[in-house]
C-alpha cells in the first residue's frame, strides 16, 4: 500500500509541475473558501485526537484547532495565493565567448516528503507551499494528530479532484513507525525530506534518512536584556516572546540579564507571574526575585536549565556581566534559531547582529516573530537552522531548486 502511495506521487511530479501559476491559485483560493463549510468535520475530527491527549500537556496546543485558528489558516491559504510565483524565475543568465546563451531557472524539487508530530496547521501549510511552488507533497503526520491530518487531507483532495487535478497532488502516509521507515528510505520517490518536530524527530530523520533531507531545528531561543535596554520595551518583549504560544519553536527559554539591570529584573518578570511562568533563576537572579516573584514559581537553576527547549510555561534566567558574556552563552547553549537583544546603544545592537551565529537575529523585538507569515512569506514549511541551502522560515523561494538551461547554435567543444 505504502510502496503504491509513493508511486502514485511520483506519477503526479508531471502534471502539478505544469500548472498554470493561475490554475494552483484557483485550486487555492478554492480550499480557503471550503475550510468554513467543513469546519465542523475537522473540528470534530480534532477533538477526537485532542480527547486522547492529556489536558496539561503542552503540546495540546499545537494539536488543537479552533473556528478562529481555521480562519486564520484560510487566509494564510489565500496569502500563498496572492505572492508571485516563485517557478520559471531566471536567475543568472550569459552569453559566453563562444556564443553559448547560459541560464539558470528555478524549478519545483518534485515530491517534497514532511514529517511531522502533533501539528495539523502543518498540512494545510504544507500542502499549501508546495503545490504553488509545483510540488508534490507527500506527508507522515504523527498518531496524536490522525484524525485531523485524515480529515484535512480527505478535504484538500476533495477540491483537487473538483478542479479536474490528480488528488495525488497530496498523500498522507499512515501514522506508523513502519510508514516513517519507509519514508525516509524513499530513494527515487521522494527527492527532499524535511522533519519537523522535537529535537528527537529531527536528529533521528537527520541521522537515518537515505533520503536528502533539509534540517529543521528545535528552537533554544534567548533574549538578553542589556545594561541600556528600556525597561518598558524589554518588559512587553520577554513576556511576549515566552507567553504567546509556549509550545512553539520560537518561544523565550533563557532570559540573560545584564548585573547592572537586576534591580529591575522583578519589573522585568511581573507579566510572567502573572502568567504562571515557573522560572529556574541562577543565583543572582533568585535572589534578585525573591519575595517579588511568586515563590511557588521561582527554582534555583541547574546544568539542566540552560541550553533547554521548555516548550512549556517554564524558563530560565541567567545573569552576565558583559554583552560578550550574553554571546558567549548563546554560542554555548543556543540552537541557531532566533535570538533577541534589548537595548538602545546602537553599538550593542550592531556587535549583537553580527556575532550572534543564528538563523533570525533580532533587536528590540521578539523572537516570536519568526514565523513564515509574519515575514511576508504567505506561509513556512519550516524554519531551518542549518546553513547549507535553506536557513530560516523557508518559504515559497526555498521549495525550488533550479537547473542550467543552454542554448547554442551548433557550436562544439575543442
Amino acid at each position: 500500500m505504502i510502496s503504491q502511495i509513493f508511486k502514485d506521487a511520483r506519477a503526479a511530479r508531471p502534471e502539478v509541475a505544469r500548472l498554470s501559476d493561475a490554475k494552483r491559485n484557483e485550486i487555492l483560493l478554492a480550499l480557503a473558501d471550503a475550510i468554513a463549510p467543513e469546519a465542523e468535520a475537522i473540528l470534530s475530527a480534532n477533538r477526537m485526537d485532542c480527547d486522547r491527549m492529556e489536558e496539561g500537556n503542552p503540546l495540546r496546543d499545537r494539536l488543537l484547532l479552533t473556528p478562529g485558528r481555521l480562519e486564520a489558516i484560510a487566509s494564510d491559504i489565500r496569502n500563498v495565493a496572492s505572492l508571485p510565483s516563485p517557478l520559471g524565475r531566471v536567475l543568472s543568465r550569459c552569453t559566453r565567448p563562444n556564443g553559448l546563451e547560459i541560464k539558470r531557472v528555478s524549478v519545483p524539487f518534485g515530491v517534497i516528503g514532511v514529517i511531522y508530530e502533533a501539528r495539523p496547521n502543518v498540512t494545510f501549510d504544507v500542502f499549501s507551499l508546495c503545490f504553488k511552488s509545483g510540488n508534490v507533497c507527500m506527508l507522515k503526520g504523527g498518531r496524536d494528530a490522525e484524525n485531523s491530518n485524515l480529515a484535512i487531507t480527505a478535504l484538500i483532495r476533495k477540491v483537487l479532484i473538483s478542479k479536474g487535478v490528480t488528488p495525488d497532488a497530496v498523500n498522507l502516509l499512515p501514522s506508523t513507525h513502519e510508514a516513517a521507515g519507509e519514508l525516509l528510505a524513499a530513494v527515487g520517490y521522494v527527492d527532499v525530506l524535511i522533519p519537523r518536530g522535537s529535537r528527537r524527530l529531527i536528529d533521528f530523520v537527520r541521522d537515518n534518512a537515505k533520503v536528502p533531507c533539509i534540517e529543521t531545528g528545535a528552537g533554544v531561543v534567548n533574549t538578553y536584556f542589556d545594561k541600556d535596554a528600556d525597561l518598558k520595551k524589554g518588559s512587553d518583549i520577554v513576556v511576549n516572546a515566552k507567553t504567546r504560544r509556549v509550545s512553539v519553536c520560537n518561544a523565550l527559554d533563557c532570559l540573560l540579564i545584564h548585573s547592572a539591570r537586576l534591580g529591575d529584573l522583578g519589573s522585568i518578570c511581573s507579566g510572567l507571574g502573572a502568567k504562571g511562568v515557573l522560572i529556574h533563576a541562577d543565583p543572582r537572579a533568585y535572589a534578585a526575585l525573591e519575595g517579588s516573584y511568586p515563590s511557588d514559581l521561582l527554582r534555583h537553576a541547574d546544568a539542566e536549565s540552560f541550553g533547554k527547549e521548555f516548550l512549556s510555561m517554564a524558563m530560565s534566567i541567567r545573569t552576565v556581566d558583559s554583552l560578550q558574556e550574553a554571546v558567549e552563552h548563546i554560542s554555548e547553549y543556543g540552537s541557531g534559531h532566533s535570538e533577541a537583544i534589548v537595548t538602545e546603544d546602537p553599538d550593542a545592537a550592531a556587535f549583537f547582529q553580527r556575532e550572534v551565529d543564528a538563523a533570525c537575529v533580532y533587536v528590540n523585538a521578539p523572537t516570536s516573530f519568526t514565523d513564515g507569515a509574519q515575514f511576508g512569506l504567505g506561509a513556512e514549511i519550516g524554519i531551518s537552522t542549518q546553513k547549507l541551502g535553506a536557513r530560516g522560515p523557508m518559504g515559497l523561494e526555498e521549495m525550488t531548486t533550479y537547473k542550467w538551461l543552454i542554448r547554442g547554435d551548433g557550436q562544439t567543444r575543442p
